[in-house]
């Protein structure tokens, strides 16, 4: 195999070969990830919709050269380099190539242990150390995201300054800009708490994840599909004592941190579920429905949360999923709107859902355009618009352009991280799915549809 200039070139066909000890492979990590690398083929689908390797164009960057990297890596078990971790850190974890690959490699769970790898063994630069070391102390935590907001509002004013000045003030800049520029009040529908059924007749029990940054970001979307909920005939239950999901912290490798969420909110939602009868966990952050979706398979080798991480992961379903199923009754309103869907990575890639939004914007009376370039990532992805901002920011240039293309009155989407990226870049408004669903069928209009409304009133 040749590494010349960035770029590699497998020399044969069939499965890859590995060459892990017997030793190496009584780590449960190492042989889950030995059996994710003999699937792969050397195709190089995977290069094709890989917003990275569109970008920059080395295969390194590449889902197949990451494959190499990690590889050689964990086959020597040698720590991370500064090669290694630069290429591993400018993965989004779209999962754009695990819908496009032909062979099933289970892409996500040998990257995410790449990153715990990275974190165990490799020793960041003091600012870069002190960054995530931030994010992880205040984005899975409302209270401390509020206040740090607050500050954020106040100093936005020098995001530029930041940006131009390069290096780890970039980061600091891109932080920045993507705070919001007025603070949203706290929902009055804020848990623990149980909101009964409007219907004479409750069709079902259901929890909904209250999630962390997205009720201090925007509350609206949880007190929408509250609404929307009720209005159904269910009863919705915000548990107490359930926390962040972990894909934040995940993202950064830190394992211990994502485990000890997944244990917490399996044990809140287990006890729900024995008390009072689930009939799904609701999530409105598809980022943070692709991580409770795979909690069985994080906790498989814990012999006290196997089995309860597993009946967690099958009750857990994205908003739209679920409402698909739910009768919510006959619009209201008759939208006469273009909506440009933009179908987030952790939706279409990680949890396979494409068609139930569509289709229930559809049945809601609005026009719906797919975005041309649809599987690119936006640039988001968790904290990746923040650590990553050049790349971020070019990616999400990207999608504004093609979102445009559809020449659409408003964007809808189904994930806060892609609302906050798309929104720092257009004035076209970007709503939550379910805020749009909410609306039509008797809720009220969301914020940043009215002016919407007013000019489709006048034209």
């Amino acid at each position: 195999m040749s590494w010349g200039e960035g770029r590699l070139r497998p020399k044969g066909a069939g499965r890859m070969q590995t060459n892990f000890t017997a030793e190496q492979l009584k780590d449960h990590a190492v042989a889950e990830s030995e059996k994710i690398l003999r699937k792969c083929v050397h195709c190089g689908f995977c290069t094709a919709t890989c917003p990275t390797f569109t970008l920059l164009g080395d295969e390194l960057d590449s889902p197949r050269g990451r494959i190499y990297l990690i590889k050689d890596m964990l086959e020597n078990n040698r720590p991370a380099d500064a090669r290694v971790v630069k290429h591993i850190d400018r993965c989004l974890s779209c999962l754009s190539c695990m819908t496009t690959c032909p062979s099933g490699v289970h892409y996500m769970h040998l990257v995410d242990h790449a990153r715990a790898h990275i974190e165990k063994t490799y020793k960041r630069p003091l600012s870069d150390r002190f960054l995530r070391a931030v994010l992880s102390a205040i984005l899975p935590h409302p209270g401390r995201f509020r206040l740090a907001l607050a500050g954020a509002f106040f100093a936005r004013p020098l995001a530029g300054a930041f940006k131009a000045a390069g290096g780890p003030f970039a980061k600091l800049g891109a932080m920045l800009s993507l705070a919001p520029s007025r603070m949203p009040g706290r929902s009055s529908l804020e848990g623990p708490g149980t909101f009964p059924s409007a219907q004479p007749v409750r069709k079902g029990r259901v929890a909904l994840l209250s999630g962390c940054a997205q009720p201090v970001l925007k509350p609206s979307i949880n007190e929408a599909t509250i609404r929307l909920l009720q209005r159904s005939g269910y009863e919705i239950v915000l548990p107490k004592g359930e926390g962040c999901c972990g894909a934040l912290v995940h993202h950064m490798g830190k394992e211990d941190a994502v485990l000890e969420n997944a244990r917490r909110n399996v044990d809140v939602w287990t006890r729900e579920a024995d008390a009072g009868g689930l009939d799904a966990i609701l999530i409105t952050a598809s980022g943070c429905g692709t991580t409770i979706k795979d909690y069985g398979f994080m906790l498989k080798d814990d012999p006290a949360y196997a089995d309860k991480a597993a009946r967690v992961s099958a009750l857990a379903k994205d908003i739209t999923e679920f409402l698909v199923g739910a009768d919510l009754g006959k619009p209201v309103v008759k939208p006469d709107l273009r909506v440009a869907y933009h179908s987030a990575c952790s939706m279409q890639h990680g949890q396979k859902i494409t068609r139930q939004p569509k289709d229930l914007l559809k049945a809601a009376g609005f026009e719906v355009k797919d975005v041309p370039e649809g599987h690119l990532c936006c640039g988001s992805a968790g904290t990746y618009n923040i650590l990553q901002p050049e790349i971020a920011g070019r990616l999400r240039d990207r999608k504004i352009v093609n979102i445009r293309k559809t020449s659409p009155d408003l964007v809808a989407t189904g994930n806060i991280g892609c609302m906050t990226q798309i929104g720092s870049g257009t004035e076209i408004p970007v709503i939550h799915t379910a805020e749009l669903l909410d609306w039509v069928y008797g809720g009220p209009v969301p914020d940043g549809l009215d002016t919407v409304l007013s000019r489709s009133a006048a034209e």
